[in-house]
């Protein structure tokens, strides 16, 4: 059965990436690719959850009515495995909803109209460092994906020209998921590396941030080579929209919305809570103190189209399906094992070797969500102790702080940008600018495996100069 799902998975997977050719919807395929992989492991589910949930599924027998293995092995699946993987997706998916339709209600009362008059200028190489610098360092404070949302925002405000901006768009999925990589709080493996300690702020930061440096400022060299000459100017009627609110309550509008954004991790540091509950709370603020600006305005009927119930209905559900149906895919190949038995034929084919087994890892992550990729490998290694590893070198790569534990996160965060759908920036950016994985293939993902490459060789540098 693993070999029935695992090819339904790479039928479904080709089928996304011929998309332009298929003309069927890729959210379609996910959710379609979904269903089958499901319903595949649960025609046969028994070997696998003997397998990998044998603890869980003993004490599942023990206060379970009497039935056929097989009917009580896919009893627990639906009740316990099932779920617990699809509140993991939702935790992904109410973020995202909740931070589409902040930056959607900022944009639509004009509060993206200031960073865009910081970053405007006729030049389309200026542009593209502005553009490259300012998405890096704020992914590293915001999570990439959010970064993303907004920075697609402004340069909608910028850019005219469609070829033109899908460049700058891939630009911007390379330089927040490189921001993330260096920051403990700018990607969901980072911040699940350093809950658990394998890394620590000071540590990954200041290893980091060369690597990412290097592994976003190379591509936007090339980058350069594609882009010459001026901007055409956005046309007034394209970037303008009524903006009912004064200016006071505009600037509010931005600095409860984006700063909300930035409370996020401090709130989930504070409460303990995750963060699609802190997203859900800043939302809440947003829209009571919106719909309280509206309700004091004269013909707040005419004024109902910027008001938070009526952007609802401009958030793109097809990307938020297509998420869906990717993430609960990818969860059949966890259940099924192949990501783990993957990880751990690249660790013994490599010889142990940490630059290989990290990097063939960011690899795979531009396939298939890094999330579990980097949760495999967290239940594959342990956190070596610093006095084994003085015992036992090989141990060396595993401490706090060590090769490996900093590469994966350098090399699960960068390496996603080598597919548009193979991070949760890459995904946004794909439904908010219609770009088709096809066109990335071809023209983004040999720029970015450039720069993932040259980011790993500056980490060997930086390694070799600190220690």
């Amino acid at each position: 059965m693993t070999t029935v799902i695992v090819a339904v998975f790479i039928v479904g997977y080709a089928c996304i990436a011929l998309e332009a050719g298929l003309k069927i919807n890729k959210a379609a395929v996910a959710l379609l690719m979904c269903v089958a992989c499901w319903t595949l492991y649960m025609a046969d589910c028994l070997p696998y959850v003997s397998q990998f949930h044998a603890a869980d599924f003993a004490a599942f027998l023990g206060s379970a009515a009497d039935g056929s293995m097989l009917a009580q092995a896919r009893q627990f699946v639906s009740e316990s495995v099932l779920l617990e993987h699809l509140g993991d997706t939702c935790e992904i998916i109410v973020f995202l909803l909740g931070a589409m339709t902040i930056v959607e209600v900022v944009d639509s009362n004009g509060g993206f109209n200031f960073v865009r008059d910081k970053l405007r200028t006729t030049s389309k190489r200026k542009l593209l460092w502005r553009i490259t610098f300012m998405t890096f360092f704020l992914s590293a404070v915001l999570d990439n994906m959010t970064t993303s949302i907004v920075m697609i925002m402004v340069l909608r405000k910028l850019v005219a020209e469609r070829q033109d901006r899908l460049l700058y768009a891939s630009l911007i999925i390379l330089a927040a998921n490189a921001g993330g990589a260096f920051s403990p709080i700018g990607d969901v493996t980072t911040i699940m590396l350093w809950i658990k300690g394998n890394i620590t702020t000071v540590g990954v930061i200041t290893e980091l941030i060369v690597p990412s440096l290097v592994s976003v400022a190379i591509p936007a060299l090339l980058f350069q080579t594609k882009l010459r000459g001026s901007l055409t100017p956005v046309a007034e009627a394209e970037e303008s929209v009524r903006l009912d609110l004064s200016q006071g309550q505009r600037t509010a509008v931005f600095w409860v919305g984006v700063g909300g954004l930035v409370f996020v991790p401090i709130f989930r540091f504070l409460s303990g809570l995750p963060p699609f509950m802190g997203i859900l709370l800043v939302l809440a603020v947003l829209w009571t103190m919106t719909e309280i600006f509206y309700r004091s305005l004269p013909g707040v009927e005419e004024s109902a189209g910027q008001r938070v119930s009526r952007l609802l209905s401009r958030i793109d559900l097809s990307t938020i399906l297509f998420f869906l149906g990717i993430l609960m895919t990818v969860s059949t190949l966890q259940e099924i094992g192949v990501l783990s038995a993957f990880g751990a034929w690249i660790d013994e084919a490599s010889d142990h070797n940490a630059y290989l087994v990290t990097g063939l890892i960011g690899v795979v992550s531009a396939i298939v969500d890094n999330v579990p990729l980097v949760a495999g490998c967290m239940g594959m290694y342990d956190i070596a102790p610093a006095a084994a590893a003085l015992a036992d070198p090989s141990l060396a790569n595993f401490v706090q702080d060590g090769i490996f534990w900093q590469l994966l996160a350098y090399c699960a965060g960068v390496g996603g940008s080598m597919l548009i759908i193979g991070s949760a920036a890459g995904v946004v950016v794909m439904g908010l600018e219609k770009i088709s994985f096809g066109w990335y293939l071809r023209h983004i993902t040999w720029i970015a495996f450039i720069g993932y490459v040259a980011g790993i060789g500056a980490y060997w540098v930086v390694r070799a100069l600190l220690f």
